[in-house]
């Protein structure tokens, strides 16, 4: 998998923010096959472990890890009025989704499958 840096960085009021992002890639077992097509997307992309993935853009930042070998957990950091936005990019890639959005005292707000 190529690595990139060529998109836009997370935007500075994001990058200090606790997690409020998990999500599940049911069907995606190859992360690397995962930020292969964020990047196509304009996702920055670079190697956070053996198999896992930080994928970036200017109003999200997520670890794509494989787990279990069947599906990529999705665990980061995004605008909360961008969800839909990544719901978006999943269904463009035609991957199944789940993903799970959390206020600042960890409860669940909203949640998302495709």
């Amino acid at each position: 998998m190529d690595l990139s840096d060529d998109g836009p960085a997370l935007d500075g009021r994001w990058a200090q923010s606790d997690n409020n992002l998990c999500g599940l890639l049911p069907d995606s077992r190859d992360a690397s096959r995962v930020a292969a097509r964020f990047v196509r997307a304009g996702w920055r992309s670079r190697s956070s472990s053996w198999e896992g993935y930080e994928l970036e853009i200017s109003w999200c930042r997520v670890e794509a890890d494989p787990i279990d070998g069947t599906s990529t957990l999705l665990n980061g950091v995004i605008a909360p009025d961008r969800l839909d936005d990544l719901a978006a990019l999943l269904t463009r890639f035609d991957l199944r989704f789940t993903l799970e959005l959390y206020d600042d005292e960890h409860d669940l707000v909203r949640e998302i499958k495709g």
